[in-house]
């Protein structure tokens, strides 16, 4: 059965978050972001790595302060962490020199109870996530999953009317994963547990329709709530249902759809110069390449399909979608993904041709790789130091994005045998053709 939201227990109003710029220039990560979590509601946060969903989960918590904005935990401003609210990391954090049951324990350290009642709710914690047994056992001697399960225990001690979860299952394999995920709902349809509201940040698109309520979508450069997708779905869910499907396939179109338009407006900035270019090697995308030419996708295919075939997560895919689609390899639309002419012939071609047609699109729709090449054309011994290009590139965009971007350009120029990076001098240059 699905959850029916009643009033809401945190409430994030306008929230804002900058942080500062090597520079000292604000750099803008949340903004106006409105937000209810509800009473019997799973609400997920779902974008990728930058959208802000960690940062937005902190404030959620009262671990970190809003730059401008309100929070309201059951109807009164949360001005830090409160009573009633749990956070489970991504990474297990745990003591190493303390037993599972010591590990527990230390999450009730803060509420000042006497010894018996700690020890009988900690107790009570590790039973409930399926530990029993384990309670003398150190930290070193549990699997990744293990140890996932004494975070949840650790979280649950302190009985919290909300959970907030970071990508609880992301550090996981997959059935271990699928394993915790499933455990956890059926201690939530079971109402085994106290907590009446679940706050869940994740990368995961089938992670999120599978457990959430409602999942929020955020956009990136700063994070927005682009999309709140409601999941109507009975429990247990079954992710080869069609309606199942449909769900995850409108998220794909929506982050589609953003990527496309990030795209073409990073394209008009400084002639180009300035668009970012994605984590994503010519091994990956030649990969990919070849997977959508062959059966069952023919050049075509939706993302959804494809992430499930390679067991890829948002993090995964859309970066290499979208260096083809720079490059025009294939074109993201709609939440799929389909070859052009260039990726059906770069399919067929031998490697060298491969290296010649990759050349040919990188110098014609990647303009920092032309600008690099041109650069290194007209000086004297073709060299160019890196922090020439470094410089250029953070006038419009954070250091991050820069050295990424770089650091994609050199792998990609270095397939086409466009230009070399001695990165022992950092400094580009045009080897011997």
């Amino acid at each position: 059965m699905t959850a029916t939201a009643g009033a809401p227990t945190i409430e994030l109003r306008k929230i804002c978050r900058t942080f500062a710029k090597p520079s000292g220039e604000p750099l803008p990560v949340l903004a106006d972001i409105d937000l209810a979590l509800r009473d019997g509601e799973i609400l997920g946060l779902l974008g990728r790595s930058g959208s802000g969903k960690s940062t937005l989960l902190r404030i959620a918590a009262g671990l970190i302060r809003p730059t401008s904005g309100e929070i309201l935990y059951r109807g009164a401003p949360l001005e830090g962490p409160a009573e009633g609210i749990a956070v489970v990391f991504q990474t297990f954090a745990l003591f190493p020199w303390l037993t599972v049951l010591e590990n527990v324990e230390a999450g009730l350290d803060a509420l000042g109870l006497p010894r018996a009642e700690a020890r009988r709710r900690a107790q009570s914690a590790i039973d409930l996530i399926g530990l029993d047994g384990f309670q003398s056992a150190y930290p070193r001697e549990l699997s990744g999953g293990m140890r996932q399960r004494v975070g949840f225990a650790r979280a649950m001690v302190i009985e919290p009317l909300v959970l907030l979860m970071d990508e609880p299952f992301s550090a996981l394999d997959v059935l271990t994963a699928e394993t915790l995920r499933t455990d956890f709902l059926d201690l939530w349809i079971e109402r085994q547990m106290p907590t009446r509201s679940v706050l869940l940040v994740t990368h995961n698109i089938e992670e999120a329709v599978l457990m959430c309520d409602r999942t929020l979508v955020l956009s990136s450069n700063p994070g927005r709530i682009a999309a709140d997708i409601p999941v109507p779905l009975a429990r247990p869910r079954n992710r080869l249902d069609d309606a199942f499907r449909a769900i995850v396939d409108e998220i794909y179109s929506i982050l589609t759809s953003r990527a496309l338009a990030s795209i073409k407006a990073q394209g008009r900035l400084h002639g180009g110069l300035a668009q970012a270019l994605p984590r994503a090697s010519v091994n990956q995308m030649r990969g990919l390449l070849e997977t959508l030419a062959s059966a069952p996708y023919s050049g075509s295919a939706e993302l959804g399909a494809l992430a499930g075939a390679l067991s890829f997560e948002v993090d995964d895919l859309f970066p290499i979608a979208e260096g083809l689609h720079i490059l025009e390899f294939a074109e993201l639309s709609a939440g799929s993904l389909k070859l052009t002419a260039a990726g059906r012939t770069f399919v067929r071609c031998e490697t060298e041709e491969r290296k010649r047609l990759f050349n040919e699109h990188l110098l014609k729709f990647v303009p920092l790789a032309a600008h690099i090449r041109r650069v290194l054309d007209e000086r004297e011994g073709h060299r160019a130091p890196r922090v020439r290009f470094e410089s250029e590139l953070e006038d419009h965009m954070i250091r991050r994005d820069a050295e990424r971007t770089l650091r994609a350009v050199t792998g990609w120029a270095r397939y086409a045998e466009v230009f070399e990076y001695d990165d022992t001098m950092r400094m580009f240059r045009i080897g011997k053709r």
